[in-house]
């Protein structure tokens, strides 16, 4: 007589070995990823607070070599045993305003660029775009940098119109 599966085809899922070791290897990169982040960051995160001390002992073993690869295998072992979604998500929430934060900065840097060669053209633009801008103090510290690249002078002027632009932005996103 043979034995019959009790179980159902559906609930039975094989795994391959190598299927196990790449979810096991990406999970040590991500759990490398958090002992790379910062103290407050970490603590934005859904982790509980087990997984919390092994990254923070991993953060403290970092130049032990074969410690802390094991205590990374160790952070691996212990996200496999949780669901590591939401962690996933609000890593990549946080990247993404990283990333906005910066692509923000990037446009402040050339619309200082822009304003220092250009003049008022590009000061109306900006204007156009953020009205509750100064235009005399935009044209003043405007000036200011260009007499400042002429004489190759350090560009105090420059820095002075990047913040006040910053202000402005960041005052028009409240």
């Amino acid at each position: 007589m043979s034995e019959q599966n009790t179980q159902p085809e559906d609930e039975l899922e094989w795994v391959s070995k190598t299927q196990r070791k790449q979810e096991s290897e990406a999970l040590q990169k991500l759990g490398r990823q958090l002992t790379e982040m910062g103290d407050q960051l970490l603590l934005k995160l859904p982790l509980e607070d087990d997984l919390l001390e092994a990254i923070q002992l991993a953060k403290r073993i970092r130049n032990k070599r074969e410690g802390y690869r094991r205590q990374i295998q160790y952070i691996g072992k212990l996200m496999r045993q949780r669901d590591s979604e939401d962690i996933v998500k609000a890593i990549a929430l946080i990247e993404a305003k990283k990333q906005q934060s910066n692509q923000a900065f990037h446009q402040l840097e050339e619309t200082r660029d822009a304003i220092i060669a250009e003049g008022d053209s590009a000061i109306q633009q900006f204007i156009d775009d953020y009205p509750q801008a100064d235009r005399q103090r935009l044209r003043q510290l405007s000036r200011g940098a260009q007499r400042e690249q002429k004489q190759n002078k350090p560009p105090k002027s420059a820095r002075e119109l990047f913040k006040y632009l910053r202000e402005i932005a960041e005052s028009a996103e409240q």
